[in-house]
């Protein structure tokens, strides 16, 4: 069984090959940081948002017909799980509002969903 951390891996590397695509590895939570002005134990939160996906950034696509030629940059958000990992409430919130505003979000269980997902030709290796 591949853990989620092995997809993880996999797909950065075959979305890393595309010209069209960046995504980064967004890592969420939270951990004690203490201050060495005054010693005090702070809460320092990291990653976007909570429930945020694994991977986060964006694909290039050309506007058309007003803007032909133009490209911008679509936001993408993928959520890594394996065969029988659960998507958490808020996880599945996140993607649902990426997708509501025009951004591109899903979750992936194997590289080729994940390259399904941002639906863009991949070279071949």
């Amino acid at each position: 069984m591949t853990s989620e951390a092995q997809l993880q891996h996999a797909v950065r590397l075959a979305l890393g090959r595309h010209p069209d695509a960046r995504l980064y590895r967004n890592e969420v939570g939270q951990a004690r940081h203490e201050d060495p002005a005054t010693g005090r134990l702070r809460v320092v939160r990291y990653g976007l948002c909570p429930g945020s996906s694994d991977l986060i950034g964006w694909r290039r696509v050309t506007i058309t017909p007003e803007h032909v030629g133009s490209q911008i940059a679509q936001f993408v958000a993928i959520e890594l799980k394996t065969a029988t990992g659960r998507v958490a409430t808020d996880q599945r919130q996140f993607l649902e509002l990426v997708n509501r505003w025009g951004g591109v979000a899903g979750v992936a269980r194997s590289v080729e969903d994940a390259q399904a997902l941002i639906s863009l030709p991949f070279p071949n290796p």
